[in-house]
């Protein structure tokens, strides 16, 4: 990437030189390779096309390769730039491995906004004359020309330090060096002090600085991040009188979810259901009067995307839901589903939005063998703009209305410019909306509509049920895709009942909850979770018996509650942990230790001071009994270290060290969800047993 050069000019404030433009190469372009090579920084998002995501406070690391002809000494430096284009205080970057020459730094992301990073490198000529004075001046060779080259150095150094940043430290150790009435090795003992190896480490002498492209970062809020999703259908929340829920009886089921510590309430589709093709219960074809409908079949002649469904109420119902979900601190995401009924009103205004076959019908959505006669799914080339307008027009409308976050439905089905285009519209000038993409199809579009703005994407954990099937894909997750796809966790949603769940009974709803809230810092559950249906359509079939797409399923949470057929207090008490532990509310560092049981998996996440260590059970049958090996420095332990370590969900205080014995049985202790304690370690209130 094309590179600047300059001489070290004095440090800005903060101890950066501002950059400046790439100096001419012979030919009158920039060079390809600066003076210092800075080469492959990482992250880089479409080769730096698109930028790198971040939330405030979210630690990430700037890598890059960096060397220089000959011996002498190099070292590097990043630079965060704000939305104002001012540089903050430069992080110094170090060399991840002796010999590699590939140089990181952790930095912490400010505000939401666009920002910019770039990586600095630089010749260090004080390090490189430590060097050779270490060596020559205890075996005799040039002492005095040694010394007085080192001298020399320290007074230009001491030039760019500020009086009262220990400026006469750095000039003191160029008297020492200066004096010959002192032995040799005491003059050079009083420039190698801490005191000033401190002050240059901060104020460095840097020659030849060469500075990549600054790369864009997009820093946006932690809930693009972080967040425990809970979906339900309002229909279902009716009552003995009223069978079908509307959004003030629904917001009575309210106080339960925000109970169980969930930050963000999801509703699938509230808008009008067509009645041509409408389907009945089970997906049949043959609706009665009294069936609802499948939500996702939007539109009739009460309106389309822009409407509520009359039997759920009216928008004043619906701003009260969305008020009295605030009040009790859940944020409301709202489903967007870019298809329509036979009977949405854009059908025969619009007819250029829809595909058209060659006896004049239009085509209905199909992924064989499914079919779904009563949805019409979207053409989007006969009228890209219009169709980019008006689903700007829609989704401001429920913006207006107090939803700041969007579950997209199939956004694969859609081309990647059209979502470019809408959310780049709506996020530039509202950055704090949210849209998650429900997209299980091919990598190559998953991550694709993470890059181009996405910002949190559906993922394939509900199909990773094994130890090697998670480590891999979460590593995957966890690694350089954290630079663009935040992943949202969801055990199981309305569409998905895996055979883990179905087969697992219980101890598989409580595994797989632990798995998703401990692994990424965003995770969700579709209600009923907690009460662990699990009853497939039929046997292979990932379909839910009576689904809840076709026909209300009221639950009585109370008497389930009362009759300790429930998981709430699990989920409850996931949620706490979550909240407690910064280290459970980031993404990158995550890592995997060794266990000598392939139904035993054991990982864990840090951030700063605080580190959890989880372990789980993945078989939901049986007892397993596992030595857990850990790699203590991923800890930010030394190998031979044991500490005590508190289990979050019972309470207990073990002390572990580098190999450590677990008994797990399903039921009764799926997991261990680990706090290792130091002096800062939370306490998070009671413990009770799950």
């Amino acid at each position: 990437m094309p590179a600047t050069h300059h001489s070290s000019p004095p440090p800005t404030a903060h101890g950066t030189a501002p950059p400046r433009g790439a100096a001419p190469s012979p030919s009158g372009g920039s060079p390809a390779v600066g003076r210092i090579p800075v080469l492959d920084v990482r992250p880089l998002v479409q080769q730096g096309r698109r930028p790198a995501k971040a939330v405030t406070g979210e630690t990430f690391r700037v890598s890059a390769t960096v060397f220089r002809e000959g011996h002498d000494a190099v070292a590097a430096n990043v630079v965060l730039r704000d939305p104002e284009g001012r540089p903050g205080p430069w992080t110094p970057m170090r060399e991840l491995a002796p010999g590699t020459d590939r140089w990181g730094a952790d930095v912490t992301a400010g505000e939401p906004g666009r920002w910019t990073y770039a990586v600095e490198a630089w010749s260090d000529p004080v390090t490189t004359w430590r060097h050779h004075a270490r060596v020559k001046i205890p075996a005799g060779l040039d002492t005095a020309l040694v010394l007085a080259e080192g001298a020399r150095l320290y007074e230009r150094a001491a030039a760019q330090v500020p009086e009262d940043a220990g400026r006469h430290s750095v000039l003191a150790a160029a008297e020492a060096l200066r004096d010959e009435t002192r032995p040799a090795a005491s003059r050079l003992a009083a420039a190698l002090t801490p005191e000033v190896d401190v002050v240059l480490a901060r104020y460095p002498l840097r020659e030849l600085v060469t500075s990549c492209e600054p790369l864009p970062l997009l820093v946006e809020r932690e809930r693009a991040l972080y967040g425990s999703w809970y979906e339900f259908f309002p229909r279902s929340e009716g009552t003995p009188e009223r069978p079908h829920g509307t959004f003030r009886t629904a917001a009575r089921r309210l106080p339960a979810i925000a109970a169980m510590g969930f930050d963000v309430v999801y509703l699938p589709p509230i808008h009008p259901i067509g009645t041509t093709h409408r389907k009945g219960p089970n997906n049949t074809l043959s609706a009665g009067p009294d069936d609802p409908g499948v939500p996702w079949a939007i539109g009739s002649h009460e309106g389309g995307h822009d409407a509520v469904h009359p039997d759920l109420g009216t928008i004043d119902d619906f701003d009260a839901f969305v008020r009295r979900a605030g009040d009790l601190g859940l944020e409301v995401a709202l489903d967007f589903a870019l298809q329509c009924s036979p009977d949405h009103p854009w059908v025969d205004k619009h007819p250029e939005w829809f595909h058209h076959r060659i006896d004049g019908s239009i085509a209905y959505a199909e992924n064989p063998p499914k079919k779904y006669q009563d949805i019409y799914p979207i053409a989007f080339d006969a009228d890209m703009d219009g169709l980019v307008t008006e689903t700007v027009r829609v989704l401001r409308h429920w913006m207006d209305h107090g939803v700041r976050i969007f579950r997209v439905d199939n956004p694969h089905t859609k081309p990647v410019v059209f979502w470019e285009r809408v959310i780049g519209e709506i996020n530039g000038a509202d950055p704090d909306v949210i849209f998650l993409a429900e997209a299980f199809t091919r990598p190559a579009m998953m991550h694709t509509l993470a890059q181009i703005g996405f910002q949190q994407s559906y993922t394939y954990f509900t199909w990773r049920t094994t130890k090697e099937e998670l480590t891999e894909y979460l590593t995957e997750l966890s690694g350089e895709a954290a630079s663009y796809m935040r992943p949202n966790l969801f055990p199981s949603t309305p569409d998905i009942l895996h055979a883990y769940l179905q087969h697992g009974g219980r101890p598989a709803f409580e595994a797989r909850a632990v798995l998703a809230a401990t692994l990424s810092p965003a995770w969700g559950i579709y209600s009923g979770y907690e009460l662990c249906e699990n009853t497939p359509l039929r046997e292979g079939s990932e379909e839910y018996l009576d689904s809840e797409k076709y026909q209300l399923k009221p639950r009585d949470w109370e008497t389930a509650a009362r009759e300790g057929r429930t998981i709430a207090p699990l989920l409850t008490r996931l949620n706490t942990i979550r909240r407690a532990h910064p280290a459970l509310r980031q993404l990158r560092d995550l890592h995997f230790h060794s266990t000598d049981k392939d139904a035993v998996i054991a990982y864990s996440k840090r951030k700063g001071p605080n580190t959890v260590l989880v372990v789980v059970n993945l078989d939901p049958h049986h007892t397993q009994e596992a030595t857990v090996s850990l790699d203590m420095p991923q800890l930010g332990l030394d190998w031979h270290e044991s500490v005590p370590v508190r289990d979050e969900l019972t309470g207990e205080t073990y002390h572990w060290g580098r190999a450590n014995y677990v008994r797990l049985e399903p039921g009764r202790r799926p997991a261990h969800v680990f706090a290792v304690l130091r002096p800062s370690t939370p306490q998070i209130g009671g413990s009770p047993t799950p």
